[in-house]
C-alpha cells in the first residue's frame, strides 16, 4: 500500500504540465500480486515454501514500476526488461532493508519475529569476538574493583554489647549479737555490757527492763528471796528497776562478760570484792545523777535508771566496750516432739518458786512465779508476760553463808568450778555441765562430749540452784 500511495504521489507531482492533461495509469491486475490474506495464510503453520508445481502457480509477481516507466507508457502488464530496475526492485527488496521498513522477504506488512538480542548482538563474526571479549573484562573489571573494595574498606566491627555481671546478693548489714546472738548492727558489739541488779521481793514486782536484756541471772539473796542481775548490749531501755545492792556472786558472773556493774550498796563482801576484783564500778552511792527513785514505790524498792543514764556515766569513767566471749549460739529447732513443754524450779518456797510453759508458737518459754504469770511493767504501765528463749538450770554448790553485823545472813555459791546444767529449748531438755574457770573467764555450757552446747538466739534466763532435785520437767 506504501509503494502504490508512494507512486501515484510521484505521477501527480511530477506529470500534470500546465496545459496537458494528466495521464492517468491503470492499476495493476488484481491477480497479478497476492492478496493480504494470501500473504497471511504463507505465514500461518504448514506453509510450504517449495517450487510451484504448475505454471499457474509459478506466475510471476508483479514487476515494480518506477515513474520513468510510468512516463514512458509502459504498460502494467508488460514484462519489465530494464535490468537496471529488476536489480533496484531486488536491491529494494532485500532483508536488511525491508526488515528496516516493515516488510521482509516473501512477507508484506509483519516483521519476522527476532529475539531481542538479535538488535544488539553484531552480525559479523569478528564483531562477535570483540563484543564477548569487551563483555568479559567489563566483568572482569567488576570483579576486581568489589574484590579491592572488600579487602580496603575497613569492616564495619558489630557493636559490643557488655553482658551485665549477674548481681550478687547484697552482703548482710548484721552480724550476730555477741551477748545474744540476734542479728544486729556491728556497732552494737562495740557497746559496753552493762550488769543491772534488779529486786524480786513481792515489794518489788511486776519489775521493769527484764524483759529487754539479754541475759538474766537469778540466785537466792538472804531470807530466801531471790534476786536477778539484768545484762543490757543489744537493747537500750529507758526503765530499769527496782535496783538493789550487790552480791559477789553477781559480781563474778558479771566479770565474765567484762560488763560495768550497776547497784545500790550492797553486802560486805560484796562491796570489798568490787574494790579487789576491779569491777567497772557503777554505784548509785558514787553516781547518783544516773539514778531516781520514783514516788509510786517505797524505799528501798524505789529506785529506777536507764541504759542511757548509765552509759553517761560508763563514757565518763571510760567503760566504752566489753571484751568477752559469749554462748554458742545456733538458729531455732523446734522439736516435733517436744519433752519439755512444763519447767518448774524450786528456790526457797511458794512465793519464790518459778515456772516455764513452753509456747510452740514463739519457740519459747513463758515465765511464772508465785502461781502466776511473771509481768513486766514498762514505763508508760502496760504489762507483757516475761518469755525467755532459753531457760538454763545450773547445779551451783551453795551455802547459807555467814551472818554479817546486821544479823542477816548472806547467800554463798561457788561460781568458779562445774556443775551439772540442764538447757532448755525448742520444747526439749539436754543435760551438760556448765563450767567456769575463773571470776574473768566466761561461763560455757558443753554436753556430754565436751562440745558446746549451743543456745537458740535471743533472751537467755540462767537460774543457779542447789540441787539436781531443784528443778523437774515433763
Amino acid at each position: 500500500m506504501r509503494t502504490i500511495w508512494y507512486n501515484k504521489m510521484v505521477m501527480i507531482d511530477d506529470f500534470r504540465p500546465a496545459a496537458a492533461k494528466p495521464k492517468t495509469i491503470d492499476p495493476l491486475p488484481k491477480g497479478d500480486r497476492p492478496s493480504i490474506h494470501e500473504l497471511a495464510a504463507r505465514e500461518a503453520p504448514g506453509f510450504s515454501t517449495r517450487e510451484p508445481d504448475t505454471a499457474e502457480q509459478a506466475a510471476p509477481e508483479p514487476t515494480f514500476r518506477t515513474p520513468d516507466e510510468a512516463a514512458a507508457g509502459e504498460t502494467a502488464d508488460e514484462p519489465a526488461t530494464n535490468n537496471s530496475a529488476a536489480n533496484a526492485e531486488t536491491a529494494t527488496n532485500t532483508p536488511d532493508t525491508l526488515h528496516s521498513s516493515g516488510v521482509a522477504a516473501g512477507h508484506f506488512g509483519k516483521p519476522p519475529k527476532h529475539r531481542w538480542y538479535r538488535h544488539l548482538w553484531p552480525r559479523g563474526k569478528k564483531q562477535r569476538i570483540i563484543a564477548s571479549v569487551v563483555v568479559v573484562l567489563v566483568f572482569f573489571g567488576i570483579g576486581a574493583a568489589w574484590a579491592h573494595f572488600a579487602h580496603t574498606t575497613k569492616p564495619v566491627q558489630a557493636e559490643v554489647v557488655k553482658q551485665q555481671p549477674k548481681q550478687q546478693p547484697p552482703k548482710p548489714t548484721t552480724v550476730p549479737s555477741t551477748l545474744t546472738g540476734l542479728p544486729v548492727d556491728p556497732s552494737v558489739n562495740k557497746r559496753p555490757v552493762t550488769a543491772v541488779m534488779v529486786e524480786n521481793s513481792p515489794d518489788a514486782r511486776p519489775q521493769s527492763g527484764l524483759d529487754q536484756a539479754g541475759v538474766v541471772f537469778e540466785a537466792l539473796a538472804e531470807g530466801g528471796v531471790t534476786r536477778f542481775m539484768a545484762l543490757y548490749q543489744d537493747t537500750q531501755p529507758d526503765y530499769i528497776g527496782p535496783v538493789r545492792s550487790a552480791r559477789p556472786y553477781f559480781i563474778s558472773w558479771a566479770l565474765g562478760f567484762d560488763a560495768a556493774y550497776a547497784h545500790v550498796g550492797g553486802s560486805p563482801q560484796g562491796l570489798q570484792d568490787i574494790k579487789n576484783w576491779g569491777v567497772k564500778d557503777l554505784d548509785q552511792f558514787s553516781n547518783s545523777s544516773a539514778y531516781e527513785r520514783i514516788s509510786t514505790r517505797y524505799a528501798p524498792h524505789n529506785v529506777y535508771t536507764s541504759i542511757a543514764q548509765l552509759s553517761a556515766i560508763e563514757q565518763k569513767r571510760g567503760y566504752t566496750t566489753s571484751t568477752f566471749t559469749g554462748f554458742a549460739r545456733k538458729p531455732d529447732s523446734p522439736s516435733k516432739t517436744p519433752n519439755a513443754t512444763s519447767i518448774n524450779m524450786t528456790f526457797s518456797g511458794y512465793y519464790y518458786n518459778t515456772g516455764y510453759t513452753y509456747d510452740a508458737a514463739t519457740n519459747s518459754y513463758k515465765r511464772s512465779e508465785e502461781g502466776q504469770p511473771h509481768m513486766e511493767l514498762s514505763k508508760t504501765g502496760q504489762q507483757t508476760q516475761i518469755t525467755p528463749k532459753v531457760v538454763v538450770a545450773m547445779v551451783v554448790p551453795w551455802s547459807q553463808g555467814s551472818l554479817d553485823t546486821s544479823g542477816a545472813f548472806y547467800s554463798d555459791y561457788a561460781t568458779i568450778g562445774s556443775g551439772t546444767v540442764y538447757v532448755f529449748q525448742d520444747g526439749t531438755v539436754e543435760t551438760g555441765t556448765w563450767s567456769k574457770t575463773s571470776n574473768t573467764a566466761p561461763l560455757t555450757f558443753t554436753d556430754a562430749s565436751g562440745k558446746p552446747l549451743q543456745l537458740n538466739a535471743g533472751q537467755t534466763w540462767v537460774a543457779a540452784i542447789a540441787s539436781t532435785g531443784d528443778v523437774t520437767y515433763k
